[in-house]
């Protein structure tokens, strides 16, 4: 087991389990780079959240999607989707409209307005992943991928 957790996270016990010892790991890392990367985004005046809708949007292309869609696609889950696609409105980034066959349905889609943001801010977020993780060598990096993607398969 590793001393450099416990050191950062002021703990005079050994952990528990390694299992135990890995999760902090892995929720002490994830946070760094949560607040890395709102960071960065603040100048653009986007949350990581919204970024990842945008992003989302972009992907789905002219069809759009439903704000259920939207969640399911999303990296981090928001309880509240809806709340953050009115921020985004507000902002003009995302646009809203009944469905033309089934007025129930609301299909959301990215604007011009949103598809330049992102524009501007691809580059640069390219630049800022390097910069947090172009320590790592790809070796490291496809294995770090695999072991967390093996995690999550093992979480169900």
């Amino acid at each position: 087991m590793s001393d450099k957790l416990q050191a950062e996270l002021k703990q005079s016990k050994p952990f528990a389990t390694r299992e135990g010892e890995v999760i902090l790991n892995i929720q002490r890392t994830a946070e760094m780079l949560l607040w890395k990367v709102t960071e960065f985004l603040k100048p653009y005046d986007l949350t990581p959240t919204q970024y990842n809708v945008l992003r989302i949007l972009r992907g789905a292309g002219r069809e759009g999607l439903i704000c259920r869609e939207i969640g399911e696609r999303m990296v981090a889950r928001d309880p509240d989707v809806t709340k953050l696609l009115d921020r985004l409105e507000t902002r003009a980034l995302i646009m809203r409209e009944r469905d033309t066959k089934d007025r129930r349905i609301i299909i959301t889609r990215i604007t011009d307005d949103g598809l330049t943001l992102l524009k501007e801010i691809d580059r640069p977020v390219i630049e800022h992943s390097r910069t947090m993780l172009g320590h790592l060598s790809a070796k490291n990096l496809d294995a770090l991928n695999e072991l967390l993607e093996e995690a999550r398969e093992g979480i169900g």
